[in-house]
């Protein structure tokens, strides 16, 4: 099993839009194969961070569903919401395995 961490930078002006952002994103991985873990936003005080965390079973089941961005049309309207709105402000992504409880 392979965990993507997107960490975010977010405008919270515009968190509205981020949750509706995240959760296209969210039914889009798990349509796609995946086990979307959440997206975890800020709870209290300003905060311009947010995190999402998701799962497929190999980094390999990863790129097919990475190969339909900009091209599956689900895909490209949920990057619209992120483009109109500018609700997200940058991001990264990084790779992990997890070591899980016995």
């Amino acid at each position: 099993m392979i965990t993507c961490v997107v960490h975010y930078t977010i405008d919270p002006a515009q968190i509205d839009a981020f949750e509706r952002f995240a959760r296209e994103w969210m039914r889009l991985v798990v349509k796609h194969g995946g086990v979307h873990h959440g997206y975890f936003l800020p709870a209290e005080g300003a905060s311009d961070r947010a995190e999402a965390l998701f799962s497929f079973e190999s980094l390999a089941a990863y790129e097919v569903y990475r190969s339909r961005f900009g091209q599956d049309p689900e895909f490209v309207a949920a990057d619209k919401i992120r483009d109109e709105s500018g609700c997200v402000l940058r991001w990264d992504r990084t790779f992990m395995r997890p070591l899980l409880p016995n």
